[in-house]
């Protein structure tokens, strides 16, 4: 199979070119992930702690591809890359796969471009994009990005909605965008949500010093619950068995010293600092990366008094992960609708993340968004949509500890940020699954680990739970290892809850690409005046859900207005006067119609006058070009 070669340097030049470098996809190294006799897992970088771990292979995940795709396990990177490559053999008249750029390792990040190529260039046509796997350990979004191409190729020519969605637009689909950090996460106990590039977590001159360890060899990374014994404990316990969970598993957070036990997470205090685990592999936030509303790193903020956002990376697009994203949709501007997914917050969520929608949101798009927040709820039944913000900070009004009302809170260098004030689209950043908490059940108005260690009681038959169990600790001494499975409970549900979380949310995913803008497009008219005199009209409307510009896109200029020109053979149209063609209106020198931007369900045409010099057949085009409803020619013919 052949596959393009998309290098995120030259990306744009490339572009302009129109194709991408060709060559046969073969890895240029070997992964860990990829070397079976290897019993440890090796992380590239130079870090103070460990970059090895050993191998564990989980049941929860398909490591090989099997002769049917199903989901009803978690699969790795590979099986993915391998459906992808397999989608892009058998069905080459309606799939494109590439390379669109390299993780820090050096893996290959691939994309598909689905349209019906017959119909037209992908660049042609409106688009939508989505993403998963950003952040690795949330891997039910990557899922959702599986399930969602393998449902649009299967229902190809068979579903009459899909069979026009991609006939008529371009959908470009990226499964894996930290293929690094997912790997790391599916193939040892480390349950990182990061790439692999060291960071100094907790701002102590070393690097990655201080990861989990999976003490008691089981490949999951538990808590541990120690009972505080001396003076020096009992002031910081703050926790107690919850007195409201009849099973005595479940810990409640309460106010240093006012608890009985200390909770930290598996592992040693590697650096000796006090504190456990809080320098493990990586640690930059890719959604943190963005250049719209980026803000420094912690530490960064030399006054101490300004704002600064963790894992924000040294730079705006730092990252080869987060610029390969935003370097596709620069050059891509027929995008109207992007989600970037993540877990486990089950919330459609979109921009503002540094202000309330109506301050700095166009009331026109606000609206459309707002259509889109209840458009999901319909598919998924999430308990919220909304901003980041506002609506994501404050879903509990209060603090469940102090009692203290809660208020927005802005997160910087986000993606929905990015999507809407700097590329004009509708951009969400939706987050999948729930950690089981499925239903309030003590009917406290807060969906917590109370709810979900019910619900995994008395649906999940206990499997997302491990009962404290006793283990001598090399530092702590006497301790208990248990709590919620981190990996396939708390972050990512249960194998059984796969497909229903991975379908309904790319069902609003292909509910939102059903709506992008379509210009139909009528034939042209063309009548004569007068012996050698002519006029040339087209009409289109837009059928489609969404405009071809919200009013941000027309401030940040990301789009231009629609166009309509003429094209014929250049002799045509040399010699000034003398032309055979003159085309007499508009009188402008470009001899372009500017028709604005079409809005929903709105109707334009366009008209040209033209002096026709000649007794011969004269042919012609007439091209509508809209940076997001697609360009369209039409022929027609004078004399």
């Amino acid at each position: 199979m052949k596959i393009k070669l998309v290098s995120i340097g030259l990306l744009f030049l490339l572009t302009l070119y129109g194709h991408a470098q060709v060559k046969s996809f073969k890895p240029e190294k070997l992964f860990p992930e990829q070397d079976t006799t290897a019993k440890f897992y090796t992380v590239s970088g130079e870090r103070h702690g460990p970059s090895f771990f050993k191998k564990h292979k989980f049941p929860e995940v398909e490591y090989s591809p099997g002769d049917q795709l199903t989901f009803d396990k978690y699969h790795t990177v590979e099986v993915m890359y391998y459906w992808y490559e397999r989608w892009a053999e058998e069905h080459p008249e309606i799939v494109d796969l590439y390379v669109v750029g390299h993780s820090l390792e050096g893996r290959p990040v691939y994309q598909m471009t689905l349209t019906n190529k017959s119909t037209g260039k992908d660049t042609d046509k409106p688009a939508a994009y989505f993403e998963g796997g950003r952040h690795s350990g949330e891997i039910t979004s990557s899922e959702s990005i599986l399930w969602m191409t393998q449902h649009l190729i299967e229902h190809y020519g068979k579903d009459e909605e899909i069979t026009h969605l991609i006939d008529t637009k371009a959908l470009y689909l990226r499964p894996q965008n930290n293929p690094d950090g997912s790997n790391l996460y599916l193939f040892t106990e480390q349950r990182n949500r990061s790439s692999v590039k060291p960071h100094d977590n907790d701002r102590d001159g070393l690097v990655d010093e201080d990861p989990e360890e999976d003490l008691d060899g089981d490949g999951i990374i538990y808590q541990i619950r120690k009972k505080a014994v001396t003076e020096e404990e009992k002031k910081k316990a703050n926790y107690i068995i919850d007195p409201d969970h009849p099973s005595g598993k479940l810990m409640k957070r309460v106010f240093p010293g006012k608890g009985e036990y200390l909770i930290y997470t598996e592992g040693i205090d590697n650096d000796q600092d006090g504190s456990f685990n809080e320098d493990g592999i990586g640690g930059l936030d890719l959604h943190r990366n963005y250049p719209e509303n980026w803000r420094p790193d912690i530490g960064g903020d030399l006054t101490g008094r300004g704002y600064t956002q963790y894992g924000a990376g040294e730079y705006p697009l730092s990252e080869p992960e987060t610029r390969s994203t935003v370097l596709w949709v620069l050059s891509h501007p027929n995008i109207s609708v992007v989600n970037s997914m993540d877990t486990r917050v089950p919330m459609h969520l979109r921009p503002p993340s540094t202000s309330k929608s109506e301050e700095r949101m166009y009331p026109q798009d606000l609206e459309i968004y707002r259509e889109m927040d209840e458009l999901g709820l319909s598919y998924t039944a999430y308990p919220w949509a909304g901003d980041v913000y506002e609506t994501y900070s404050t879903r509990y009004k209060v603090n469940s500890m102090t009692g203290d009302p809660l208020k927005p809170s802005p997160l910087f260098g986000h993606g929905p940020d990015f999507g809407y004030f700097y590329y004009g689209s509708i951009w969400y950043g939706d987050e999948l699954w729930n950690n089981g908490a499925m239903k309030d059940y003590n009917g406290d108005g807060i969906y917590n680990d109370y709810d979900a260690l019910r619900w995994d009681e008395e649906e999940n038959e206990g499997k997302g739970f491990k009962s404290w169990t006793p283990f001598d600790h090399p530092q702590l001494g006497e301790v208990e290892i248990g709590g919620f499975h981190p990996k396939f409970f708390g972050q990512n549900g249960p194998t059984w809850q796969l497909e229903n979380w991975a379908k309904k949310q790319a069902q609003f995913n292909l509910a939102m690409a059903m709506r992008l803008p379509e210009l139909k497009v009528n034939e042209p008219v063309v009548k004569k005046i007068s012996d050698n005199k002519y006029e040339i009209s087209i009409s289109w409307e837009n059928v489609g859900g969404l405009p071809v510009a919200l009013e941000q896109a027309k401030l940040v200029k990301i789009v231009q207005e629609d166009r309509v020109s003429l094209d014929f053979e250049k002799e045509l149209l040399e010699g000034y006067e003398n032309a055979k063609v003159k085309i007499t209106t508009p009188k402008l020198y470009d001899k372009t119609i500017y028709a604005g931007y079409t809005g929903k369900a709105e109707k334009k045409s366009a008209t040209f006058r033209v002096e026709v010099n000649s007794n011969e057949e004269i042919s012609g085009k007439i091209k509508l070009s809209s940076t997001r409803g697609g360009l369209f020619v039409k022929e027609f013919k004078l004399n």
